[in-house]
């Protein structure tokens, strides 16, 4: 029996729709504007506006700067940007930077700064370093944050308190308890309303809860603070606007040089490395998401600073602030259902509609109210959790050095402290190594090295290993990820000495997995990563018989055993406690797995999943007979009705695997011939062959066959396994209790393709309305789509 690969069905009406007159124009296609991007637009342009003028408050520049900076970042940032979920503007991380800018040289030249700092970034970019910046140690970058978080807190709490903020932080605490001698009621009465309203306005429980938050804090708080200071009538200072006429623009820089390179660099460092890594934040928040803005790309790092120096162009020649990717913004942008770019630039036009719609409105917002929520903001960037991660990572005291010079010196002086102790906590733990030696009960004598291994540690180490009798039996466990040439040289010396007076010796890794032997013992020369693997390794040749070397026991052991030796040697004490676990309570796996038993589809590497995650039925084919078929074998049955009835399982995933030796039997084995279990077998995978043959024939009553997406298969064996998949899905169907379970929308069903020389995964693409990702015969096209590989801080068990 044979079948040919099927020509790929196109439907004919939409082809020739496509097809163009000789000398016709292009048809005109307006760009597509999805609603989610327009809803999550609204959203964040709510969070924008009392925001910008919050921080442009904070910093001393004009009001209107904090308009056109968040205009700009949205339109020109999220039009150009390479992280298309990202939202650009005046950012609170710049805030302490660009008032020390504009104290000391003016708002016009602070433009011009920002120009320069523009015309630095593009630098960068064309230079393509954007990803040496995420090399910075995030304690610094979180350090950083914070110490920009007090100082902005320290001086906002004057203008709640109703004064005036000094220079720096210090000036700032000096003043406070005059401050608090001299307390404003109106102002303050303002903003603890406004703080307030931050507070517990996103901890409003049950469903009034969730529809209030339809509007974001930061709004409602100062909406509400308007109204009662409008209301009441309070002696309160309010938002001025000056008119546009008047507005300032960018001047030649004026200054000394050697300050205004400095100004420049601490602002382009700042916008930078804030921007750079809040699009990394954002790649992993979306990564996320299973709507269909996981089709979003990941960042462009280098075109994300080509976007932010051309914003910041913009904006410093409009007499903006400084632009750099906003967490709260963004975050807010992914959360309201953002799919596009186009949200981040709608909500910039929204900016620019209500700069000029708007400006009666803006002029009624106390003063007051906005330092309440810049204080807020700035507190947040004081993150516990971030004060957690470093603590958990040893990193305590390089963030706290950066947060004490930024507050103290200056951001610029307080990222070169963080840096400077950073490299130092880094050289002290590679200099840093603990060699403890002992010897069991049983006359092992253990070496347990802790830390790196580098030639500061050899003499402490050479000294260990001298103290390990002759004839005596070691291992040397290396707890550390770096060994240096002289380490390595004085262990390899002291193996083949040790092994020449009758020795033996063993070198783990963390753990005590093996990662050397003796040149004497070593059994095979492969890599550590093959254990797994069906190698076959030629022992070494025997040497002459020595009686000072002592014979190995494994030297003869079978294969099984050896595998099993090493099970309990390396794997066994790590898997322990969790399968001890599982013994107790039982197994409670979420998907039955039904693959072929082919032996190069290993489901637990594939699936990255470990004991009680899967339910796996292996057969030749991975075939599903149908209910009430005569196989002679009910055991597929029997173990669908115990996964779906027993275990209770929510999906059931067949996994079909190229060069499946089952679909080459159907293709090329004729059906004549003794009927021999494995023929009696592959008759329930004669259904797949002939939906294959109608689907190449083109018959009504066949159905479209499944392809690869981004690629035809390669061959009919290919093509019969793909078709497979789905025809053993809808065998599944047929089953009483997964058609119940179906019926109840508590089980899914699910189809996969494992191309075993790509070491690639498919997953068949969902139908419409149909959520157990089975095919009907609506779908147009049966799609298998490639699955990409998750960021290294997202991966989690598939099981």
């Amino acid at each position: 029996m044979s079948a040919s690969v099927p020509p790929r069905v196109t439907d004919s009406a939409h082809a020739s729709s496509s097809v163009q007159q000789p000398h016709a124009p292009p048809p005109r296609r307006w760009p597509s504007l999805a609603g989610a991007d327009v809803s999550a637009s609204v959203a964040v342009f709510l969070i924008a506006l009392p925001l910008s003028l919050g921080i442009a408050l904070a910093t001393g520049a004009p009001l209107q700067a904090g308009l056109v900076a968040a205009a700009v970042g949205g339109v020109v940032a999220g039009r150009l940007g390479g992280s298309p979920l990202q939202v650009s503007g005046p950012a609170a991380g710049l805030t302490v930077v660009t008032a020390d800018v504009i104290q000391r040289y003016g708002w016009r030249t602070t433009c011009a700064i920002t120009v320069l700092v523009g015309l630095a970034q593009l630098g960068l970019a064309c230079l393509r370093v954007a990803r040496t910046a995420l090399a910075v140690s995030p304690a610094v970058v979180h350090g950083m944050l914070g110490g920009i978080g007090v100082t902005i807190a320290v001086a906002q709490l004057h203008i709640v308190l109703g004064g005036t903020p000094q220079s720096s932080v210090v000036d700032n605490l000096r003043a406070l308890p005059a401050q608090l001698s001299d307390l404003h009621p109106a102002a303050l009465s303002i903003s603890v309303l406004t703080l307030v309203l931050l507070l517990l306005w996103p901890r409003i429980p049950g469903r009034a809860g969730r529809a209030a938050r339809v509007l974001p804090a930061p709004l409602v708080a100062v909406a509400a603070a308007t109204a009662i200071a409008g209301v009441t009538a309070l002696p309160l200072a309010k938002v001025e606007l000056p008119s546009w006429r008047s507005h300032a623009l960018a001047g030649l820089p004026e200054g000394p040089a050697l300050g205004l390179v400095a100004a420049v660099l601490t602002v382009t460092l700042v916008c930078s490395v804030q921007s750079l890594l809040g699009a990394v934040a954002i790649d992993k928040l979306t990564s996320g998401r299973t709507d269909s803005a996981a089709g979003v790309g990941r960042s462009d790092l280098d075109r994300e600073l080509r976007g932010q120096g051309a914003a910041n162009i913009v904006s410093g020649a409009l007499g903006g602030l400084p632009i750099a990717g906003v967490a709260v913004r963004s975050v807010a942008n992914v959360r309201a259902g953002a799919v596009s770019r186009n949200s981040t630039i709608l909500h910039g036009f929204w900016v620019v509609g209500a700069s000029l719609l708007l400006v009666p409105v803006l002029e009624l917002i106390p003063l007051a109210a906005l330092a309440a929520l810049v204080m807020a903001v700035g507190i947040q960037m004081v993150s516990l959790n971030h004060i957690r991660t470093v603590t958990r990572h040893r990193e305590i005291v390089v963030y706290a050095v950066t947060t004490l010079g930024v507050v103290l010196l200056g951001v610029l002086e307080g990222v070169a402290l963080g840096i400077a102790a950073a490299v130092a906590v880094a050289l002290h733990r590679l200099a840093r190594t603990r060699i403890i030696c002992e010897e069991d009960a049983e006359g092992v004598h253990h070496i347990h090295v802790r830390g790196q291994l580098t030639f500061l540690a050899v003499p402490r180490l050479s000294r260990c290993l001298h103290h390990v009798p002759r004839g005596a039996h070691a291992v040397v466990e290396l707890d550390g990820s770096f060994m240096d040439h002289a380490a390595y040289e004085t262990l390899q010396s002291w193996q083949d000495t040790h092994a020449a007076h009758g020795g033996t010796a063993e070198i783990t890794g963390r753990g005590g997995q093996r990662i050397a032997e003796p040149a004497g013992v070593a059994q095979c020369s492969c890599r550590p990563w093959t254990p797994w693997r069906n190698h076959h390794c030629e022992a070494p040749p025997q040497s002459a018989p020595d009686d000072r070397t002592a014979p190995d026991p494994r030297a003869h052991q079978h294969p099984l055993a050896k595998g099993i030796s090493a099970f309990q040697q390396h794997t066994a004490p790590r898997v322990r406690g969790e399968l001890a676990r599982l013994a107790r309570e039982g197994q409670r796996p979420v998907q039955l797995f039904l693959t072929c038993a082919d032996s190069r589809v290993v489901t637990s590497m594939i699936t990255s999943s470990g004991p009680g995650d899967l339910f796996v039925v292996r057969n030749v084919g991975n075939l599903v007979p149908l209910p009430g078929a005569e196989s002679g074998d009910d055991s597929v049955a029997a173990a669908i009705e115990y996964a779906v009835d027993v275990l209770e399982v929510k999906s059931i995933t067949v996994c079909g695997h190229s060069g499946c030796g089952a679909m080459q039997a159907l293709l090329s084995t004729p059906p004549t011939g003794a009927q021999t279990p494995l023929k009696r077998w592959l008759r329930h995978g004669l259904p797949s062959v002939e939906r294959m043959a109608a689907s190449a024939a083109g018959r009504p009553s066949g159905k479209l066959a499944p392809r690869l997406a981004g690629r035809a298969p390669a061959d009919a064996v290919e093509q019969l396994c793909l078709t497979n998949v789905v025809q053993q899905l809808e065998h599944l169907r047929a089953h009483e209790a997964v058609a119940r379970r179906l019926a109840e929308g508590t089980l899914e069903l699910h189809g996969m393709y494992f191309h075993v020389g790509e070491a690639q995964a498919y997953l068949l693409s969902e139908g419409p309305g149909d959520a157990s990702g089975a095919v009907g015969p609506s779908l147009p096209h049966v799609v298998f789509s490639q699955v990409s590989p998750t960021p290294p801080a997202e991966v989690t068990r598939a099981g």
